[in-house]
């Protein structure tokens, strides 16, 4: 089992890039690949073969809404962690596992998206990046 657990994110390379926290020091650490076809090949290496202690994957605007669907219904049984896909308005979709062990999806507004990332240290706080300008 790894030290940290860490965060896999599919990204599209031409869009604008999300202020994501990728330093060294961040203490979950960030694996970024390009597309979610990546995204589903690196989560069931790294959780089936490799053992990482993956904590969420995210869809970071790549990929469409049947990409996400695949993805999920593609997850590991041994994948507990969040599935957050993040739509190019902002909003996103959240899959979580319940009580019982079952996914559950909730829908989020933008601040929502925000909010979550921030709280997990994921993006640069809005107050760090205010007191930096």
């Amino acid at each position: 089992m790894s030290a940290h657990r860490i965060t896999i994110v599919a990204r599209d390379k031409g869009k604008p890039a999300m202020d994501w926290s990728a330093s060294a020091t961040a203490r979950q650490p960030l694996a970024f690949v390009d597309s979610v076809r990546a995204l589903r090949f690196a989560l069931g290496t790294a959780v089936l073969d490799v053992g990482l202690d993956i904590s969420r994957v995210i869809v970071d605007r790549v990929g469409a809404g049947d990409d996400f669907l695949d993805l999920l219904a593609a997850l590991p049984g041994e994948f507990a962690g969040d599935v957050l896909l993040v739509r190019d308005d902002g909003t996103g979709i959240l899959s979580a596992t319940g009580r019982g062990g079952d996914r559950m999806l909730y829908a989020l507004m933008a601040h929502d998206v925000r909010f979550y990332l921030e709280t997990h240290d994921l993006v640069l706080s809005r107050v760090a990046m205010e007191l930096t300008a």
